[in-house]
């Protein structure tokens, strides 16, 4: 090296060392860059001509990978996007080695942690609800015991999410939403959902053929809407056939049913023995 710039003509590297340096960065300019600077400032100088930088040197640099991890840049998002898609496609396997990747590499744990609770409620969902309570357990001691032992929550977490079965379903659902709320008109509550806890609230129609829901068999009020009337009818939730959520899925049938079943009676007293408040 005789370029005066930068570190030519001041280290030289064996052949082991620059063979090692090639693999490691996997052919990232950046990341050799930034190896060969950290084996370039622990390098004794030698006064008779450029430091020679060995394989030993070259290792001792890479173990501090925390530093040619840029929590900022293209390795980040591109090992976190891995690690998601790996959880999602059901691939335990991948997604360890993606975790270790990261856990490695130097990340932010409670980084990792915060995804895989995302991950629980956005790709499992209610197929799985026990997903979001070990993730959100595995976040909890993570935070509690750091690392290494952190490890351990953090990949029991990963298997079990990345065994569950999946469902987007709520994602789905709140998109519907979000888009009905910025393209429809923000109609009032309907009245017979109103609190009516003074004399005038009630003359004015507060709580008026309000139906109480525990006065009906199965406490289900028949033919009752409880969303604006621009939006009766309309569905946001509609559960997929996987795990949990098959029975979620009946179970909503079974109410929609009988929402419309106009010939279901009371079943102790009358809707209107009941307050319009509450």
């Amino acid at each position: 090296m005789t370029d005066e710039r930068g570190l030519a003509g001041k280290i030289a590297l064996t052949a082991e060392a620059e063979g090692a340096l090639v693999a490691v960065s996997n052919g990232d300019a950046r990341v050799a860059l930034n190896a060969l600077e950290l084996a370039a400032d622990a390098a004794p100088p030698d006064p008779k001509g450029p430091a020679v930088i060995g394989l030993p040197d070259i290792r001792e640099a890479m173990q501090r990978r925390s530093l040619l991890y840029d929590r900022a840049g293209d390795q980040h998002y591109d090992t976190i996007s891995a690690f998601i898609k790996s959880v999602r496609g059901s691939d335990p396997d991948a997604a360890l080695y993606w975790l270790m990747r990261m856990i490695d590499a130097g990340e932010d744990p409670m980084f990792i942690a915060r995804r895989i609770v995302i991950l629980a409620g956005e790709d499992i969902g209610l197929a799985d609800p026990q997903a979001l309570v070990i993730a959100s357990a595995a976040q909890q001691a993570t935070h509690l015991i750091g690392f290494p032992e952190g490890y351990f929550p953090l990949a029991e977490a990963t298997v079990y999410l990345a065994l569950a079965p999946k469902s987007d379903s709520l994602k789905r659902g709140l998109g519907e939403l979000q888009k009905d709320l910025a393209e429809t008109r923000a109609d009032p509550v309907p009245l017979h959902l109103r609190n009516a806890p003074t004399p005038l609230m009630s003359k004015l129609g507060y709580g008026k053929d309000y139906k109480y829901a525990h006065d009906y068999e199965d406490h289900v009020a028949p033919d009752t809407s409880y969303l604006p009337e621009s939006l009766k009818g309309r569905r946001y939730y509609e559960p997929t056939d996987l795990g949990a959520e098959a029975k979620l899925k009946m179970r909503l049938e079974d109410l929609r049913r009988s929402v419309r079943g106009k010939d279901r009676a009371p079943t102790g007293g009358t809707s209107g023995s009941r307050p319009a408040s509450g």
